[in-house]
């Protein structure tokens, strides 16, 4: 079925107004920022507590995050309480009485805009990196009738509640993990047990990426091979929806900055996201991939130390080690990852914890693999809704 489409421009609030709050000190504000998103509740502030201007939003708006890495958030502005409503500067504000919010919102958070949205972005640095709306007003929205709207927002909104029950078992095992670990080794940070400390090189091979040059990518093609990016490296996981490629013919000399099955993958730029810290475990087959600069990897001398080191790599000392103010930083040196010391145990340890971690994700394979399949059947299904086909 073919709909009408609006660009994006026509739905973007452009003059809708702003509030300094700190001019009405006594004032109780609702806000509505990335923090508060992340927490799932507006922040209830005084006028007094708030720094800058904001935006005066309305109940059924939709915001978009333009910042990265903060990208794919988005809100709807919910019904009024007793507070003034106000949104920080990290939003884009959708505002469309043809548009059904939840149906819009599925639209913004999906693949098919999201592609177009990331070619808007630019900046300089890794913390500086935004979407530009002057270029964000030119991407096509799908007009369907209102009707429909409801109806595949209400379609869409099912699977993805079904998506996130999966999502929150598999957390819910991760956090047994990290209790089973505090057991049997304690707590890295305050090393009750007097394990000895060795800098983490002594039980990995740590490097960073290659300097791979943006204007020689090529397309995706058997000629070419897969590069993981801080982009592609997030919590626990890895997310190849926007993954460049490198010609093979040029892979002279970068031998060593192949990954392999069991390597730790640490994003070194913004690593602290919402939820947790940008490391993973690059899985069993898996297509060649190589390692990109601003990216680490850490390859254990023996594989059974691969979960401890991970266990290491996402534990509080480590966030300590290179947060030692407690405020974020916007990277990690590759300096810092290296002086980064772990608890030295028996080995006889940390093989039984390694094979209490084989026998989790052992029982987690269905579920790990049904999340994949659940994100993979939950982007098939937007894709045909948004082309009219659902």
């Amino acid at each position: 079925m073919k709909w009408p489409m609006v660009t994006a421009g026509e739905l973007m609030v452009k003059r809708g107004g702003s509030v300094n709050p700190s001019k009405f000190p006594e004032e109780t504000f609702e806000l509505l920022s990335i923090p508060a998103f992340d927490k799932n509740q507006p922040e209830v502030l005084k006028g007094e507590q708030i720094g800058s201007s904001k935006s005066c939003i309305v109940p059924g708006d939709i915001l978009l995050s333009k910042i990265v890495p903060h990208i794919r958030r988005c809100w709807i502005v919910p019904k009024k309480g007793q507070y003034r409503q106000i949104g920080s500067g990290e939003w884009i504000i959708f505002r469309d009485s043809r548009f059904d919010p939840a149906f819009l919102k599925h639209f913004l958070t999906s693949d098919v805009f999201h592609r177009q949205f990331m070619n808007t972005v630019a900046g300089v640095g890794g913390s500086l990196l935004r979407a530009r709306p002057a270029e964000v007003e030119r991407i096509e929205i799908p007009l369907p009738p209102l009707n429909e709207q409801k109806r595949i927002a209400a379609i869409l909104d099912k699977a993805d509640g079904i998506r996130r029950k999966r999502q929150q078992a598999i957390e819910l095992a991760d956090e047994f993990l990290r209790s089973v670990f505090l057991d049997m080794f304690g707590d890295p940070v305050t090393n009750p047990r007097g394990f000895a400390k060795v800098p983490i090189t002594e039980l990995a091979d740590v490097i960073t990426g290659f300097a791979f040059k943006s204007n020689e990518y090529v397309a995706y093609s058997s000629e070419a091979v897969r590069l993981c990016r801080g982009a592609n490296t997030l919590t626990g996981y890895f997310e190849w929806s926007d993954t460049k490629y490198w010609p093979k013919n040029k892979l002279e000399k970068l031998e060593s900055y192949l990954i392999e099955s069991g390597d730790i993958i640490l994003a070194m730029d913004r690593p602290w996201i919402s939820s947790g810290l940008k490391v993973c475990i690059f899985p069993e087959n898996e297509r060649e991939t190589y390692l990109v600069q601003r990216v680490a990897r850490l390859r254990p001398h023996s594989k059974s130390y691969t979960d401890y080191l991970y266990s290491c790599i996402k534990s509080q000392a480590f966030q300590r080690h290179c947060c030692p103010t407690e405020t974020t930083v916007p990277h990690i040196s590759p300096v810092e990852l290296k002086n980064f010391e772990v608890l030295l145990p028996d080995p006889k340890l940390i093989d039984k914890y390694h094979s209490i971690v084989l026998k989790i994700d052992s029982s987690l394979d269905g579920m790990i693999s049904g999340e994949h399949c659940g994100e993979d059947m939950f982007s098939a299904l937007s894709q045909k809704a948004f082309s009219g086909e659902l």
